[in-house]
């Protein structure tokens, strides 16, 4: 199944490798934007919750488990991704984090609301579920909680509640820094 790999850039698993499958949109966060996301956000997240839906190669939640987070949950619909992300959890002990299978707009219309200090959020390129994303993940976070948002176009417009903090482009990649208000 996996036909590339992908590092972890910081934290205890550092330089650790994780199997990036072949699947139509699925596309891993290249290290310099996942760099540049936990400086803006810090290096340390110990005691942070971090939700990352979409997670494909999880490649942002096991950066975010790796810096410390004291839960990470993993949201992933394909079957044959959740399997590749448990094998990971385990190979390297990731016992902060919890792998669902599942579609991540349901998932996270039924969480509880304020539950997560990061969203991460990078839905399959061309997916067109970007805004809905933000929508849902919204009342996830918490107050003056982080969504990172990462996708092929930039976010058209911020809905209420939230304020841009950060943003970047690396080639097709645009992600943004969002931050919700109290």
């Amino acid at each position: 199944m996996a036909t590339g790999e992908v590092r972890i850039v910081g934290g205890r698993w550092r330089r650790s490798k994780l199997p990036v499958a072949e699947r139509a949109g699925l596309r891993p966060t290249p290290d310099r934007v996942r760099e540049t996301l936990f400086n803006w956000l810090g290096q340390d997240l110990t005691g942070w919750r971090v939700l990352d839906a979409f997670a494909g190669s999880g490649a942002l939640g096991f950066e975010a488990a790796s810096r410390g987070a004291a839960e990470v949950v993993l949201l992933e619909r394909e079957p044959a991704l959740c399997r590749s992300l448990e094998a990971s959890r385990l190979r390297l002990g990731g016992d902060t984090m919890r792998i669902e299978c599942g579609d991540a707009l349901t998932w996270m219309a039924r969480a509880a609301h304020a539950a997560f200090d990061l969203v991460l959020l990078d839905p399959p390129f061309g997916s067109g579920l970007l805004a809905t994303a933000v929508a849902a993940a919204l009342p996830l976070a918490t107050p003056g909680g982080w969504l990172y948002v990462e996708s092929g176009e930039p976010l058209a417009e911020l809905p209420d509640g939230l304020a841009s903090h950060r943003r970047l482009t690396a080639g097709a990649v645009h992600a943004q820094l969002l931050r919700r208000l109290d």
